[in-house]
């Protein structure tokens, strides 16, 4: 086939999985314990619940003859395909993980992987953040990456700190007000 025809990536397709951030090349993928067993847990569901379920509706329905218009042969073949890229997936994860326990950290006031931080920008709006793994970002219930711009901004910094965060606007200013870690 022509090169015209073929579309080349540099990732691998079961890197590209939806709404899933790439890990930056050469480092680990942070996840905290919670973090880790959720994944182990879904990956497990799916290779012992799932798999075996669609695989013995595709049995069935191959059984039942012509298989060009067989809806359950065709959806479940689909379903098979999206299952196994989730399964090579959460594995290629799993396999990179490195758990990292915030509780270590409970008492300090200095700003490591799985801190919750409260700040406040130069605009006057608080935050309150949990810097977590890239699997395990939240915006929405105040999860971050720790990759992300602002983790990388506020990592080290302590109890009354001011840190400079670059962003499209320009500069702004973040002034840590508490961090915590789970006892």
């Amino acid at each position: 086939m022509n090169k015209a025809f073929v579309k080349e990536t540099e990732q691998d397709d079961d890197d590209l999985e939806a709404g899933a951030p790439p890990i930056p090349a050469g480092v680990k993928n942070y996840m905290t314990p919670e973090g880790y067993d959720r994944m182990k847990t879904e990956l497990l569901r799916l290779i012992d619940v799932d798999r075996p379920e669609v695989v013995n509706i595709v049995s069935w329905a191959a059984s039942n003859g012509d298989r060009s218009e067989n809806g359950d042969y065709i959806y479940g073949k689909r379903r098979l395909r999206e299952i196994d890229r989730r399964i090579r997936f959460l594995t290629k994860r799993l396999d990179l993980a490195e758990v990292v326990d915030p509780r270590v950290h409970h008492g300090s006031d200095q700003i490591f992987f799985g801190a919750t931080v409260r700040y406040e920008n130069l605009a006057g709006e608080e935050q309150v953040i949990t810097i977590t793994g890239v699997d395990e970002f939240d915006p929405l219930k105040g999860k971050i990456s720790w990759i992300s711009p602002v983790a990388r901004a506020l990592t080290k910094a302590r109890t009354g700190d001011t840190v400079v965060l670059q962003t499209p606007a320009g500069e702004d200013e973040l002034y840590v007000i508490d961090v915590t870690y789970p006892e």
